[in-house]
C-alpha cells in the first residue's frame, strides 16, 4: 500500500524545519493541512476575468 502523499509531506517538512512531530500531533496536523489545502483549492479555482485589478494600497 502506497504511503499517503500528506503523511510525507510532513515528514519532509518537519525535517526541512528542524520541527519534531509527535506522533500524537500527526492526526491534527494532517486535519489542519487537509483543511488549508481544500480552502486554497477554493481560492485557486475561483475565476477572475483577466481585467481584474489588484487591491490598492492605501498608506496613512
Amino acid at each position: 500500500m502506497a504511503a499517503d502523499p500528506l503523511d510525507s509531506y510532513i515528514d519532509v517538512v518537519g525535517k526541512a524545519l528542524a520541527l519534531p512531530i509527535e506522533d500524537a500531533w500527526r492526526p491534527a496536523v494532517k486535519a489542519n493541512l487537509e483543511v488549508s489545502l481544500r480552502l486554497a483549492r477554493l481560492v485557486d479555482e475561483f475565476p477572475l476575468p483577466d481585467e481584474t485589478e489588484p487591491a490598492s494600497v492605501f498608506a496613512a
